[in-house]
């Protein structure tokens, strides 16, 4: 497959969903010290605009967009101006995601249907939108799962159903379009510092608090997943786990599946009661 991003001479144009903060604003980042055209896009349009000027600061070129992924029509506002302003796109990353706990039984199906409508359907929009251009450009699309995706830890039924959705539409949508010339990654990290609680919803504080924990123990950060994610696209490699141990953990379930099911459910016990 020859993958062509963009030639030397001209800049990549990247857009990113929820780049107003977080993992999204990271990458911008990244991507704006490359001297990128970076779309920052979120559904506040303040954050989006406060890092398009960072974007601008660094050394990128910004464009700031209200979006909702929830929206098909903002995803074809996004592209129809990005195809009129820059004439194309490389890159598409697909990050803005919202956090929630709470076990099948527990969780009201209203946050089921938020869930899922956000952290998968707005992956597929995105999806849906962006590949047309990506593939004129032999472009690539990023997809930021979570390695909940394959830990199926209990107690984050619905966040792990919507982020093993994105894994496995990541995998279908590498095979599509392959022979379009259309490069896929998916982002698969553990915890990390971000603000992904400001928009928790949960039945339990203890799972909530939990969490706040891990991601403050974390020893790796939102600008290591950007420059993770950064280094597969331009290599060309599909699935990124940042974390150490959870690469670790990923092998081990491959290799024994009954043995990692026991491992988690062991070291979630406390988290599910």
């Amino acid at each position: 497959m020859n993958n062509k991003i963009s030639d030397s001479s001209t800049p990549v144009r990247i857009a990113i969903t929820g780049a107003g903060s977080g993992l999204g604003r990271e990458l911008a980042l990244r991507y704006a010290r490359e001297g990128a055209r970076v779309a920052v896009t979120d559904i506040q349009t303040g954050r989006a605009r406060r890092v398009a000027g960072e974007v601008n600061a660094t050394g990128g070129e910004a464009m700031a967009q209200t979006l909702d992924t929830r929206k098909p029509q903002d995803f074809d506002a996004l592209l129809e101006r990005i195809a009129t302003e820059w004439g194309g796109l490389d890159i598409f990353v697909n990050n803005a995601g919202v956090s929630n706990a709470g076990g099948v039984v527990d969780t009201p199906l209203e946050d089921w249907d938020w869930m899922l409508d956000i952290n998968l359907m707005g992956v597929v929009r995105g999806a849906r939108s962006a590949l047309p251009m990506l593939r004129e450009s032999r472009g690539h699309l990023v997809n930021i799962a979570s390695f909940a995706a394959i830990a199926n830890a209990p107690g984050m039924a619905a966040y792990n159903v919507a982020k093993s959705g994105v894994l496995s539409l990541s995998e279908s949508i590498r095979g599509e379009e392959y022979d379009n010339g259309v490069g896929v990654t998916v982002a698969c990290p553990a915890f990390f510092a971000t603000n992904l609680l400001d928009s928790f919803r949960g039945t339990n504080e203890r799972q909530r608090a939990m969490v706040e924990k891990l991601m403050r123990r974390a020893r790796v950060s939102a600008e290591d997943v950007a420059d993770d994610i950064y280094a597969a696209v331009r290599d060309k490699r599909f699935l990124v786990i940042s974390h150490r141990d959870s690469r670790w953990q990923y092998r081990f379930k491959r290799v024994s599946p009954e043995g990692f099911f026991m491992a988690v459910r062991k070291a979630t016990r406390s988290f599910t009661r």
